[in-house]
């Protein structure tokens, strides 16, 4: 009989042997750092790997008997078993180089006694030299031992095939190439700077110790993917290191985390700015929130520790006093729903995703084009844009841009076309979005106008389109116009 379930593989064994960068091989993006300081994972991280003919959800975990400093050791190894005991199958990585560690055979002791089936992995076999050094593993007792290079991609389609043959004779279901494809999962990245409790919001969204919290900042290092189901949809949870001021950025392990945490807010399709509210908002909370206005994403203000804000005053009190400390505080994202709860007490997180729920029915419901356009126009009468030139803006049409590939939660993008587009101000343009959120809240997501001159007179008498923006500079004599601006000039005649 067939098992239904999505199968768990874990990938387990000491620091340093190379288990991110066979996670990284296998699911096939860089989503682990691989670094040469041991214990650089931390949490367990988690992806599914769906190019394979059983798709799996692929687990890496911290070190196993790790001598860590810095307090992190136990932890470590709690997360490593509770990988070790949901997973179906076992991918036990160890050093070829170094050969067999104390730590190994101790390792190995306790997965023959698990019953869990188990792929030895003896990395770091580059060249046939080193495939000597790999035979001495056989002394560890397992049936199944693969020579690999994580670095190389050596005999990875071996061991794709060999994980597949494994998950078959346990009775998991092989893809079915003609079903219809999993619904695709809303990317939540949980953002904010260190120690503001955003591993804590994760596990008290899971009710599970997946993160590993601390109160030493820079707990976190990877960006975490965890999915999650809730009221019949899919999620992705990406939890993210820490953003730090760039100055106090002190290791090249923090560097690479932080770039991760940036790449997350690209690739995310909606952002929770988590804030300390027992500190209030501070400069960085207001530098990480400008990161994900640049990207033009969506966002929702998550006030974490909201327990430690005046709790002898009444809740709602409570509430409307730090709103109107965010309205001076974060006064650019006034279109961000703001949410007060407490990770630690696990208090109002339904809110989140109440909050988030609305965030995706407002990208859903585009305004029509005919309400746009009279919107505008009414917005446009009640108060003139300023002359400039001798010359006032007239709006000729509007309409919201369609895309080709719609993006799990669009970002409204406005076209105006205009008379003159160098006569649109932002100012302007922030008025224009202040009266249609009036009429449509649109609350969480961001605008982005792109304003269009309809026709402009060029120099030979010919129309053509201009956009505000990026031709202009061209035709200012930009470097990246510079070719255009030569067309025309005569050849000085050769000697």
């Amino acid at each position: 009989m067939s098992r239904k379930r999505k199968p768990q593989v874990a990938i387990v064994g000491r620091p340093n042997v190379g288990k991110s960068a066979i996670f990284n091989r296998l699911a096939g993006r860089r989503i682990a750092i691989v670094h040469d300081e041991p214990g650089v994972t931390r949490d367990r991280l988690a992806t599914e790997c769906h190019r394979a003919r059983i798709p799996y959800e692929l687990t890496d975990t911290g070190g196993i008997g790790a001598l860590l400093d810095d307090g992190f050791a136990d932890q470590v190894r709690v997360e490593a078993n509770i990988a070790i005991e949901a997973a179906d199958l076992i991918l036990f990585v160890v050093d070829a180089r170094e050969g067999v560690h104390p730590i190994d055979r101790d390792l190995a002791k306790v997965l023959r006694s698990s019953g869990t089936p188990v792929i030895l992995l003896a990395n770091k076999v580059d060249t046939e030299k080193t495939d000597n050094d790999a035979a001495e593993f056989v002394i560890l007792g397992f049936e199944l031992q693969l020579d690999v290079s994580a670095a190389h991609g050596r005999n990875f389609g071996e061991l794709e095939e060999t994980i597949f043959e494994q998950l078959s004779a346990l009775h998991f279901e092989v893809k079915d190439e003609d079903s219809e494809e999993e619904e695709t999962p809303v990317k939540i990245a949980i953002v904010g700077r260190p120690n503001v409790g955003k591993s804590s919001l994760i596990n008290a969204i899971l009710n599970d110790t997946r993160s590993i919290v601390s109160d030493i900042a820079g707990t976190t290092r990877d960006a975490v993917d965890v999915p999650y189901e809730r009221d019949d949809r899919a999620f992705l949870l990406i939890d993210t290191a820490g953003i730090r001021k760039k100055t106090r950025r002190d290791t090249s392990v923090e560097v690479f985390s932080v770039m991760r945490s940036e790449r997350s807010i690209r690739r995310a399709d909606i952002c929770l700015l988590v804030i300390d509210a027992s500190s209030g908002v501070t400069t960085q909370d207001r530098r990480i929130a400008k990161m994900v206005i640049d990207e033009n994403k969506p966002c929702i203000v998550i006030l974490n520790k909201f327990d430690l804000y005046h709790p002898d005053a009444r809740f709602q009190d409570r509430i409307d006093q730090f709103k109107e400390e965010l309205g001076d505080d974060l006064f650019f994202l006034p279109y961000a729903p703001k949410v007060a709860i407490s990770a630690k007490n696990r208090d109002h997180l339904g809110k989140i995703f109440e909050a988030i729920n609305v965030v995706l029915e407002s990208s859903s419901n585009p305004i029509p084009t005919g309400v746009l356009n009279r919107l505008l126009q009414n917005s446009i009468e009640r108060n003139q844009p300023p002359v400039r030139n001798s010359k006032r803006l007239k709006l000729l049409y509007a309409t919201q841009k369609r895309e080709d590939d719609p993006q799990t939660v669009p970002v409204p993008e406005y076209l105006l076309f205009v008379n003159h587009a160098e006569l649109m101000t932002r100012t302007y343009e922030r008025f224009l979005e202040n009266q249609i959120r009036k009429e449509f809240p649109m609350e969480g997501l961001p605008f982005v106008f792109r304003v269009r001159s309809r026709i402009s007179e060029a120099k030979d008498g010919r129309k053509s389109p201009v956009t505000k923006g990026v031709t202009q500079r061209k035709k200012a004599g930009s470097r990246s116009g510079g070719n255009t601006a030569k067309i025309g000039r005569r050849r000085r005649p050769t000697k």
